[in-house]
């Protein structure tokens, strides 16, 4: 789809498209582009049950937006219209990290929502991984508007990012230093020196290929364990024992701790450091003194730091029924957020609306597919009935969602998420 401005595009609204195959039969679907250049898809299925579910997808992505990201989305997250919902997912304006300004682009898409088809009966944001803290952000952005109760009706955050943008990345910056300190590559000794926390310069040559590559020397990552040198495999076990991540996820958490981490000081922050590290005490290797001796340390801007927060952090504003899901091994958003996001709303004297649910699953970008249909179900009786849902509810409501989705419940209603920094490495703030 090529459309000539974001202006014409966004008066032209909505056009009529075909839907992915991985939505149900007659289902109408639109695509778009809004005035501020964020390309987006709706799905309406032909019996909607006027209820809207706007999607903040996760990333955040640093190229430019492309009309296919949004597609993708739509596919992932199909099983919601299959329940019956109407669904709407924007790309956001631009790459790279912006919390609020992808709150703005959903609250926008949601506005050309209600020009074409009409109020829905109820609005839920629904937030995945780094779309959990935009949603949560846009909960309370928009929880008022004119001095009336806002749009949304409800909010679903799953395998969220809710410990903001001064907490959520403290461990990824624990991995670049540590990484530096046992495998001396990034950067090379022969490269240009910088501080850790810019991620890369602006002007590096670096790819992605390149550092897998780095990392491979080092850790023997991308071979069989049997096939790793045993200084290799003593480098691995440095790395996951200290910043405690999976293997699996340690590429990602590199990657994001170079390329995100340069776009989020260096473009968003004019060059400002929001990450430190002094204080914090490294655990895990075969020396730990040596270790803590030997990495580098880094003092945050403290201004960098407000702005940040005033960007990406939950404050628990929030006036609406809140309901999450998180798997207990999640790879890549570390369960113990929720109880960052739980104590945000203990101290703003709201943790009356949220309700948390886990899953004993270890997968990330998507769980099961009869969890989901159970988790709006739940969150549409509270906002309609007053019948706020247990963890032990929610997951009796999953079983009978099974013959008609698939796959399995693995609900785990007693559990609850541990403090943050149990799982990340306190410091000093």
């Amino acid at each position: 789809m090529l459309l000539a401005t974001a202006a014409q595009a966004a008066a032209d609204g909505p056009q009529a498209a075909a839907c992915p195959k991985e939505l149900p039969a007659a289902t109408a679907c639109y695509t778009g582009q809004d005035g501020e250049g964020a390309f987006y898809w709706i799905a309406v299925p032909q019996a909607w049950n006027q209820v809207l579910v706007m999607h903040a997808h996760g990333g955040p992505e640093l190229g430019a937006p492309t009309l296919a990201r949004s597609e993708e989305d739509l596919k992932r997250w199909a099983v919601t219209v299959k329940a019956g919902y109407a669904w709407a997912g924007s790309t956001y304006r631009r790459g790279g990290y912006g919390v609020t300004m992808a709150a703005e682009d959903t609250e926008r898409l949601r506005r050309i929502f209600v020009q074409r088809f009409g109020t829905p009966r109820r609005t839920l944001l629904h937030g995945q991984s780094y779309g959990g803290g935009v949603a949560s952000k846009a909960a309370e952005l928009y929880a008022t508007v004119d001095g009336r109760r806002g749009p949304y009706d409800g909010v679903l955050l799953t395998s969220g990012v809710l410990g903001g943008g001064t907490r959520a990345y403290d461990f990824r910056l624990d991995l670049r230093v540590v990484y530096q300190y046992v495998c001396k590559n990034h950067p090379k000794p022969d490269e240009p020196a910088y501080p850790l926390w810019m991620g890369l310069p602006q002007d590096s040559p670096l790819t992605r290929a390149e550092l897998a590559a780095r990392v491979d020397a080092c850790t023997g990552l991308r071979h069989p364990a049997a096939q790793r040198s045993e200084q290799q495999k003593a480098n691995l076990a440095t790395l996951l024992n200290v910043v405690k991540i999976p293997e699996r996820s340690l590429m990602g958490h590199l990657n994001w701790a170079t390329w995100l981490f340069q776009d989020l000081t260096q473009l968003r922050l004019g060059g400002r450091n929001p990450f430190g590290n002094v204080g914090a005490v490294y655990q895990g290797s075969a020396d730990d003194a040596a270790l803590n001796a030997g990495v580098l340390r880094y003092a945050a801007d403290p201004v960098a730091v407000a702005d940040l927060a005033r960007d990406s952090n939950p404050e628990g504003r929030v006036n609406v029924p809140v309901l999450t899901l998180h798997a207990i091994h999640d790879p890549t958003a570390f369960v113990e957020l929720e109880t960052a996001y739980r104590e945000t709303l203990e101290r703003a004297g709201t943790a009356p609306l949220l309700v948390q649910t886990f899953s004993d699953e270890s997968e990330h970008s998507y769980l099961n597919d009869p969890e989901y249909p159970a988790l709006l179900s739940a969150l549409m009786d509270w906002i309609d009935k007053g019948d706020k849902p247990t963890p032990q509810q929610v997951a009796q409501r999953c079983a009978g969602f099974v013959a008609g989705y698939g796959g399995a419940c693995r609900f785990q209603p007693d559990y609850r998420s541990r403090p943050l920094d149990i799982r990340v490495t306190p410091r000093q703030r």
